[in-house]
């Protein structure tokens, strides 16, 4: 099969952790890049990432990078790029993007100037004068960073994130992506006692369980490419026949997750359902003032509201002074806590063995870990 580039857009702070399922994917020369990760495959790596990156946002075809300071330059870089390799006669082509530090700075214009180049170049290559765009769609994206252009089409439709089992949800959830991110830097076990004591409509449990069992994140959602002409669909079958046979179906793994919030638990299970890991999934109404660690070991991730969510800073820090008091320090316990306040672990009475940076969204947030 034919390689090309490919590019994976993430939140800032986990390239580290694409590249690395990247690389357990097979993807050659993978290279970690500010907000995204570039990585060379043929269609299979591009079925293969879609249905399996747990911390990607989506799967791009890099089409072209070239540098570009005017808007002719614009035109003549995209109008050199092989679009008929992907698009054909009948297909939609819209186009969108970001332009920062750049030169070309409209954003309009330059969605315009890559437009035309694009009819242009299939004009020639099919020799038509109109496109219907009636069609499958190819969403293209280009991003114009600092007079460099990159040029690339979207494969994956909604973003990774979108598993396809949250329906509904508490007010501000966490992003599942970051969720999944948190899970791995916690080292959750596959056999693992695991509790979110502040669930919300249970996101980090179930991105747990689906970590744990090895479940691929994109088997019950579809993908823009799933209908691109170009690509085998025998290909997506083949590689959700492999993703089902590398379920970890005996994993002794069981999630706990407790809430003030009956609704909240409501949700939590019925998300879980459709996530279908509801056999390792128990919730109930619970104040985390009552939390005790239960067993030799266990795993505890949370994501406590805060002050720029839903408390106000008094009654985020008195949350966090009663997380310091039930997480007992504990031979084979951990405790992970994503906050975006400076101040946590004075309020929370001890500092934390390890924090990585990490963003929710646009909030710049530290992951608090505990494990000694």
């Amino acid at each position: 099969m034919e390689n090309f580039k490919l590019v994976c857009p993430c939140l800032l702070g986990v390239e580290g952790l694409v590249a690395e399922e990247l690389r357990a994917m097979d993807a050659k020369n993978v290279e970690p890049q500010n907000g995204r990760v570039v990585f060379d495959g043929s269609d299979e790596m591009l079925v293969r990432s879609n249905l399996w990156s747990r911390y990607g946002e989506r799967i791009l075809v890099q089409m072209g990078n070239f540098q570009a300071h005017s808007f002719e330059d614009l035109f003549q870089g995209v109008k050199a790029l092989p679009w008929e390799r992907w698009i054909g006669k009948t297909d939609a082509f819209p186009v969108k993007g970001r332009s920062l530090s750049s030169k070309l700075s409209s954003v309009p214009d330059c969605q315009s100037i890559i437009k035309k180049a694009v009819v242009e170049r299939l004009k020639q290559k099919y020799n038509l004068n109109w496109f219907e765009e009636t069609g499958t769609l190819y969403q293209i994206q280009f991003l114009i960073m600092k007079d460099t252009v990159s040029i690339m089409i979207d494969t994956s439709g909604p973003g990774l994130h979108k598993r396809g089992y949250r329906g509904n949800s508490t007010e501000a959830p966490i992003k599942e992506t970051l969720a999944a991110s948190m899970v791995h830097l916690a080292r959750v076990r596959h056999d693992a006692n695991f509790i979110d004591p502040l669930c919300g409509s249970g996101t980090i449990l179930i991105e747990a369980a689906l970590y744990a069992l090895n479940i691929a994140p994109g088997m019950q959602r579809h993908f823009s490419a799933e209908r691109w002409a170009g690509i085998d669909k025998n290909l997506w079958q083949k590689e959700k026949v492999r993703a089902q046979d590398l379920i970890m179906r005996d994993a002794a793994f069981t999630a706990h997750g407790y809430d003030i919030d009956g609704a909240a638990i409501s949700l939590t299970l019925e998300n879980a359902k459709k996530a279908g890991v509801i056999s390792q999934i128990r919730a109930e109404k619970r104040d985390i003032a009552d939390f005790k660690p239960v067993g030799d070991y266990g795993c505890v991730i949370c994501n406590p509201p805060y002050g720029e969510r839903l408390l106000d800073t008094r009654q985020a820090e008195e949350l966090y002074r009663t997380m310091g008091n039930v997480f007992e320090q504990r031979h084979g316990w951990s405790y992970s806590i994503i906050s975006p306040d400076e101040t946590f672990e004075d309020c929370f009475g001890r500092k934390s063995d390890r924090r990585r940076k990490l963003y929710n969204g646009m909030i710049r947030c530290q992951f608090y870990m505990y494990f000694k």
